[in-house]
């Protein structure tokens, strides 16, 4: 689990080493990419664009940088592994795992645009 924090900037600032080089790069990444909302929800960082999208989550050992149609970014980002129902699927990061800021962004624009075609992934039919 996260760190426990009130806003995304105290979230970042709660973290150390790897974890706050790679958690600050992939959030600025995201930022960068789309024009998302950016919250604390489940004790991590959500970034929301029509429904919730993206997800970064530290925890001990690794990071996970979620998506909520993680499943349809597979051709893009083959280490995404299906989490859950739906199409969540997550990037587990640790320290040796290499991933760029621009890869981050592609992803997260990509994410947005599905959000945006499909609609909400958290509305119930």
């Amino acid at each position: 689990m996260g760190p426990v924090a009130e806003t995304p900037d105290a979230y970042i600032a709660a973290l150390s080493g790897w974890q706050l080089e790679r958690c600050w790069m992939m959030r600025a990444a995201v930022m960068a990419a789309a024009p998302f909302e950016e919250t604390i929800k489940w004790t991590n960082i959500v970034f929301t664009a029509n429904g919730p999208c993206i997800l970064i989550r530290a925890e001990e050992q690794r990071v996970l940088l979620g998506f909520w149609r993680g499943k349809r970014l597979r051709d893009l980002e083959p280490r995404i592994k299906a989490s859950g129902k739906y199409q969540l699927g997550n990037l587990v990061l640790t320290e040796t795992t290499e991933i760029t800021a621009e890869h981050v962004a592609s992803l997260a624009a990509e994410a947005c645009h599905l959000n945006a075609e499909l609609g909400n992934p958290a509305a119930r039919a």
